[in-house]
């Protein structure tokens, strides 16, 4: 989720969920050590619960930043093996450590060893010809070893080579019953699921199968209202904002961020899927994309596109 779930769209995500953990963008070791932390870093108090996801496979180098991090007031600090795109692996980080379990459970034990909050780890079922029956519990017995109680799943291998990023994230079989499997045989893990999911109503019958969470990804961005609204009965409460409550729950962050010279398509570019499927959606989008990155767009022209969608409901 690099370059989308930023600050600005957690806080929007937040105005919809009130329990549902967060994740930032992944954001690597050597950015935390060398480059500008408070920029990379920063967040908003009511973005909590929210985890930071970091990349790299030097165990120092990763304890370093999780020293670093520390002050920001993360909840979670995750480590990604799942990523599979080119950039990362050129970096040796991401879903191409899952061919090396040894140094992926050393880089989590020297997290753990400086972290105060947990540390946790994300992962696919294996890579390129790996047997995911034969890897992923091995996997997961490694990490373990290495003191993580947590761990999501991407329930699809990746292939590091002839796929793209948004291919591994398609073509790749789904193998939902393998993720399950690996809670019954580690049921002293929380293990949580990741991969194709775009429904309240997925993420209800994967949790009643006996896993401990569900991370939905693109789903929530692309039609935030469909997946975030609501996910609070999952924890049996009853927060459930109208799209348009959140839009206008979203105003005095957006003011403040204009005021202290921000751009409004900063913000806006992560609210364009909001009304998705409902009437006037095309017209909200429209008006976002092509005017909010103008010199001097204001709050005048979110409420232009809010009272488009707004006639078109009435009408």
């Amino acid at each position: 989720m690099i370059d989308w779930t930023d600050r600005h769209c957690r806080v929007f995500h937040r105005h919809m969920t009130r329990r549902a953990l967060l994740y930032t963008e992944m954001v690597v070791d050597k950015a935390i050590i060398h480059g500008p932390r408070d920029r990379l870093l920063g967040h908003a108090a009511m973005e909590h619960p929210v985890a930071l996801q970091v990349g790299g496979s030097v165990p120092a180098e990763l304890a370093q930043a999780v020293r670093l991090a520390q002050p920001f007031g993360y909840d979670e600090i995750n480590l990604n093996v799942g990523c599979p795109s080119n950039r990362v692996q050129s970096g040796c980080f991401g879903a191409v450590l899952m061919k090396d379990p040894a140094l992926v459970a050393d880089c989590l034990r020297a997290m753990i060893e400086v972290a105060e909050v947990p540390v946790t780890v994300k992962c696919r079922i294996g890579v390129d010809d790996q047997d995911p029956a034969t890897v992923l519990p091995e996997f997961i017995e490694r990490v373990a070893g290495a003191g993580v109680r947590s761990i999501t799943i991407h329930a699809r291998k990746a292939w590091l080579q002839g796929l793209s990023p948004k291919e591994n994230r398609e073509i790749p079989p789904l193998d939902y019953p393998l993720v399950v499997a690996m809670k019954r045989q580690f049921p002293e893990l929380a293990i949580a699921i990741n991969g194709g999911i775009a429904t309240l109503d997925q993420a209800r019958d994967l949790l009643a199968q006996g896993l401990d969470g569900v991370m939905v990804g693109r789903a929530a961005y692309q039609d935030p209202a469909s997946v975030l609204i609501g996910a609070d009965a999952l924890w049996g409460e009853d927060f459930a904002p109208t799209p348009f409550e959140v839009v206008e729950a979203m105003r005095p962050y957006i003011a403040d961020h204009l005021a202290s010279g921000g751009k409004l398509n900063q913000i806006t570019r992560h609210m364009l899927g909001l009304f998705a499927g409902r009437p006037a959606a095309r017209t909200w989008r429209r008006l976002l994309s092509e005017g909010a990155a103008r010199p001097g767009a204001s709050l005048d022209l979110l409420d232009e596109a809010l009272g488009a969608v707004q006639a078109s409901a009435a009408a």
